[in-house]
């Protein structure tokens, strides 16, 4: 029905949009009204019902005890990082090729992001490069399961467990994911989530959670995000004002009910990419184990930016994730001084992104394959 819905918003065809969030919240658009008379009508913004309401349906998506709304997902890393208690100056692993608000969050807490090389096929944190990254000073591994595809938990969660490391797990890009029938989100100790609009679990403006099985931390973590109070005017511990507002709780309890149409339709998405694709890009890897959400679907290829450029003429929007990798951005210079990594350059140089919206039609989803395999076949690839 959702989809149907989709189908008939007009959108002409010589423009083929990478997101276009309006067409993907257009579906929800008379629940989501209703959902902002109650909100305006109860007259409680802050911590409300919609936020617990929200929190409880999301611990349950997940198949953990606990979730906890937040501001957003760089905010959800953070307070990871702060319920366990490290002290500046501790190591933390982490992939060489996430988004730079994973390194973001570890900075700002003054501990020092250690950088461990992706798996070149599945762009995930490499688990046989772990151990060699771990010192006397390693306190954790925030592993990021980029792109819609869980990292291969059980040598990380084996690592962690000879070691004596946490385990966070980065979720921004991984609602409903899961490795061998487990789901993104419940194998860390703590678990941070981001609801960014174009998240396959979007809100309607910043938002964020973090799961985790662990009671205290939960109650470490609703304190932190509340000025460090659990009581109003007493506070306990340094905190921040980083809460999941109530008005994108309310719009978030609506969208997570069709998070099943928004995955299978991405996924039928990627498997006409799979069939279609001329064989000369390098797909994403899939396998048995894995249940991939395809919040983003890359292909590589060395003729990257023609290739764009080429889809860009013929009405066809793409996106980069990401250009520059973390250890050559400007801001993470000192951070990361004297810290590479070959096998992310090479991914950032190469990766492209093609539309895989919940707003995009599979009549949009056809004409972008039949472009890129003119494109192949103009390269001779």
């Amino acid at each position: 029905m959702i989809l149907k819905t989709i189908s008939m918003i007009p959108m002409p065809d010589t423009n083929i949009p990478y997101e276009n969030l309006r067409r993907v919240n257009e579906p929800f658009r008379e629940e989501y009204e209703q959902a902002f008379s109650e909100f305006l009508d109860a007259g409680w913004y802050i911590l409300g019902k919609k936020v617990s309401e929200f929190e409880e349906a999301f611990a349950n998506y997940c198949s953990v005890q606990h979730a906890v709304g937040v501001a957003n997902g760089l905010d959800a890393i953070v307070l990871c990082l702060r319920a366990l208690n490290l002290q500046a100056g501790d190591e933390v692993l982490v992939p060489s090729n996430t988004y730079i608000a994973t390194i973001l969050a570890v900075a700002q807490l003054g501990l020092k992001p250690v950088l461990v090389s992706p798996d070149i096929a599945t762009y995930n944190i490499n688990p046989d490069l772990i151990e060699e990254k771990i010192t006397s000073r390693t306190r954790a591994v925030i592993v990021v399961h980029l792109y819609g595809k869980c990292c291969n938990m059980e040598p990380i969660l084996a690592i962690s467990n000879k070691h004596g490391i946490h385990v966070i797990e980065d979720c921004a890009q991984a609602h409903g994911a899961s490795f061998k029938g487990k789901l993104a989100g419940s194998f860390g100790v703590a678990n941070a989530f981001s609801f960014y609009p174009t998240k396959n679990l979007g809100a309607l403006g910043d938002a964020g959670a973090v799961t985790t099985n662990d009671a205290g931390i939960a109650a470490q973590i609703r304190m932190l995000r509340n000025y460090g109070s659990a009581k109003k005017y007493y506070n306990e511990v340094v905190g921040y004002n980083s809460r999941l507002d109530e008005l994108q709780a309310a719009f978030l309890c609506i969208k997570l009910k069709h998070m099943d149409a928004i995955t299978a339709h991405k996924r039928r998405c990627a498997d006409m990419y799979f069939h279609g694709l001329h064989k000369g890009l390098v797909l994403p890897q899939v396998h048995k184990d894995y249940y991939d959400v395809f919040h983003i679907f890359n292909v590589r290829t060395s003729h990257r930016d023609e290739l764009r450029q080429w889809l860009l003429e013929n009405g066809i929007a793409t996106e980069i994730h990401y250009p520059v990798p973390p250890h050559r951005q400007v801001a993470m210079a000192e951070i990361l001084s004297g810290q590479s990594c070959a096998i992310a350059e090479e991914i950032h140089a190469t990766t492209l992104s093609l539309p895989v919206s919940f707003g995009n039609t599979e009549t949009e989803i056809e004409k972008v394959i039949d472009t890129v395999n003119r494109f192949c076949l103009k390269k001779g690839l």
